[in-house]
């Protein structure tokens, strides 16, 4: 148990693999770390645009963006 309302159970252990089940409110998050990480460094990645992006924006601000054609 966690807290009053969670409740993690192991469902399954072969050799050093384990599994387990986590019974908790929707309200709770329930996230495995490593994906947890993984998800957080695609949104910075995501979040974050590459140089020549915001050089072309700059461009295309100005004016000066290159003809499509």
């Amino acid at each position: 148990m966690l807290g009053d309302d969670i409740v993690v159970t192991v469902l399954e252990v072969r050799g050093d693999v384990v599994r387990v089940g986590i019974q908790a409110p929707r309200s709770v998050k329930v996230h495995r770390a490593e994906l947890l990480a993984q998800l957080e460094e695609t949104n910075r990645q995501a979040a974050s645009p590459s140089e020549d992006v915001i050089a072309s924006l700059a461009r295309a601000l100005d004016g000066s963006a290159p003809d499509p054609d």
